[in-house]
């Protein structure tokens, strides 16, 4: 459930509702031991490890149940901005939106979940002075005066971490800053403009090129797999794709995501050079049907789709908001499978994959 305070200038705390999420002494006679007597002892000590093991194990449980996953969107070492599937404590619900942007902060608590090449993306400092989520989707965020101390060339970046972090959260739809209790138009040191609020509609990573038809193109976003030498992770890029009409745009948008972003040398390609539509994109009820050759997949004897094709289309379509899920066929199979030998036997939904939360 939505709900609505006022900010007020210099509190220090949340003002918020969201910000989420989460012995008796005995007498001794000196006899002769028994013969078994060794084997009695031992038995003692392996009932007295076990009740110690089984201890351990309920304490490791009790914590693991303490943690919950959440996506931080981060800069990695090639100045992309990406999100990380990263385990934090698991907090009231009161309490997740402001605990996701304090992991945002350099030299803040992140700094020991990092992975490998990837940067915090709010200057060291930055606090959350209070947090606002207003009926129409707005998440308002105060945050405390050492916000402004960043380089320019991150001011986009830092717009986009903040908001697709926040997103994550299916209450939210875009995001008002603050500082010290006063509304930014504008990024202060850049200039960038906010507005009323900054979405997932300004895009994430995204392609400039000089030859778009920008009045017949629309922004889409494209997840990409890419990984170093530890971590495997999808970079979400926005390019814009031109087509006459929505039956159109669905199979424009297959069709550039299969080709790559071009220039970006650090994703992964996960597609067959050979793999293609053998139809066009059916949407029913939210359910969009592709219908691909053989070559889509990672075994053609045993029908196996890789997964980091199944992951990269699934998360890609249903950024679009007729897409709830995603129906992929192939010719000559009647059900294909994943990498583990299980089958789609339903349509697939990005929740498969990022599991989502409201507020």
């Amino acid at each position: 459930m939505k709900a609505s305070r006022l900010l007020i200038p210099g509190v220090c705390a949340s003002l918020l509702l969201l910000t989420a999420c989460f012995q008796g002494e005995q007498s001794s006679v000196e006899i002769d031991p028994p013969e078994n007597a060794e084997a009695v002892n031992d038995t003692a000590n392996n009932d007295q490890t076990e009740v110690e093991d089984v201890e351990a194990a309920e304490e490791n449980t009790e914590e693991a149940a303490d943690m919950i996953a959440r996506q931080l969107y981060l800069i990695d070492e090639n100045g992309m901005v990406a999100s990380q599937i990263i385990e934090l404590p698991l907090l009231d619900s009161n309490e997740v939106a402001t605990q996701v942007l304090e992991y945002l902060v350099d030299d803040g608590p992140v700094m020991d979940l990092l992975p490998n090449g990837f940067r915090a993306v709010l200057p060291a400092g930055t606090e959350v002075l209070g947090l606002n989520l207003l009926e129409d989707g707005t998440m308002v965020v105060d945050f405390s005066k050492e916000f402004e101390e960043y380089a320019a060339e991150d001011e986009v970046k830092i717009l986009e971490a903040i908001t697709h972090t926040l997103t994550q959260f299916d209450s939210v739809e875009r995001v008002q800053l603050w500082v010290n209790g006063h509304p930014l138009d504008e990024m202060p040191v850049n200039g960038t403009p906010i507005g009323k609020g900054y979405s997932q509609a300004h895009g994430i990573n995204v392609i400039q090129n000089d030859t778009i038809d920008f009045i017949n193109s629309e922004a889409v976003t494209m997840y990409y797999p890419a990984s170093d030498q530890e971590n495997r992770y999808y970079i979400p890029v926005t390019q814009y794709v031109g087509a006459e009409n929505e039956e159109e745009m669905f199979e424009a948008i297959v069709t550039s995501l299969m080709e790559g972003p071009g220039f970006m040398t650090n994703v992964t390609h996960v597609f067959n050079d050979e793999a293609m539509l053998v139809s066009e994109p059916v949407l029913s009820e939210g359910v969009l049907e592709l219908t691909f050759n053989e070559a889509i997949l990672k075994d053609v004897e045993e029908a196996v789709i890789a997964d980091e094709v199944m992951e990269t289309i699934v998360r890609t379509l249903t950024v679009q908001d007729e897409i709830d899920a995603v129906d992929i066929k192939v010719e000559n199979k009647d059900v294909i499978a994943n990498e583990n030998g299980e089958p789609y036997s339903d349509p697939v939904t990005a929740d498969f994959f990022v599991p989502s939360e409201k507020l």
